[in-house]
């Protein structure tokens, strides 16, 4: 296939752009810089291609892994504020993904990043029971087995101004004096902020460390991201009974 055909039908731009990207010399074939649009790709050399440093994928959906930083909106584009957005190669700007849920401005840790609508909205829907971990530091007097039952049973928040919202049952692990991990099958706004606050225990530090089987890499530092591999989506998806 000629090698702007294979990158447009991929979705990385119209046939313009493509030569634009060509021209630039943002293609490499392992490593040798590729600028002829009529440039005649195999199967086999496809394997090899890339754009910005990034692999080449002809799959109609892609899935990262991205480490969110601090001071990061969960948003694809903001006039005021840095987002996950602005962390994206330039080769995957056109590719229309999207964050799978939110995480807070100051949260960080796994967020899935995706062009596929439907393991979106099976790892956000509370129907399908995702476990998403949280490692939460806090402050105030260190967490009993109280509030392990409380969370456990499934607590009724009372917050002045909202009707009593009741969750589901959540897993509360103590970990040290002003450390716990928390584990939600729901996600609701700053639910796990509101539900440490409700039993006085302000929180500090957020950072999620997996959501379903979906996890951080060894290493991964913060702002850093990785396509996910054709087991690690499977998992996914079996997981939510895709």
């Amino acid at each position: 296939m000629r090698l702007d055909k294979l990158l447009a039908n991929s979705g990385y731009g119209t046939r313009s752009e493509i030569k634009d990207i060509l021209r630039a010399g943002r293609v490499r074939l392992h490593e040798d810089v590729l600028s002829d649009p009529a440039f005649h790709i195999t199967d086999e050399q496809a394997r090899f291609l890339t754009l910005d440093g990034i692999p080449v994928t002809s799959s109609r959906y892609l899935y990262f892994c991205l480490n969110k930083p601090d001071n990061y909106l969960t948003a694809m584009s903001d006039d005021r504020l840095p987002c996950v957005g602005d962390l994206l190669p330039r080769a995957l700007q056109s590719k229309k993904i999207s964050p799978v849920g939110r995480l807070d401005y100051h949260t960080t840790g796994v967020l899935l990043l995706t062009n596929d609508g439907e393991l979106s909205h099976r790892l956000t829907s509370p129907k399908w029971h995702q476990k998403k971990v949280y490692l939460v530091t806090y402050t105030g007097e260190s967490l009993t087995d109280k509030e392990v039952a409380l969370f456990a049973k499934g607590m009724t928040l009372m917050e002045a101004g909202h009707a009593p919202e009741k969750l589901k049952p959540a897993e509360l692990t103590l970990l040290s004096d002003q450390q716990c991990r928390l584990t939600l099958t729901e996600g609701k706004t700053h639910q796990v902020k509101r539900m440490m606050a409700f039993v006085g225990r302000p929180v500090i530090a957020l950072h999620r460390e997996s959501i379903g089987t979906l996890t951080l890499r060894d290493g991964q530092k913060p702002g850093e991201m990785y396509p996910l591999t054709p087991d690690e989506i499977a998992s996914l998806k079996e997981n939510t009974d895709m």
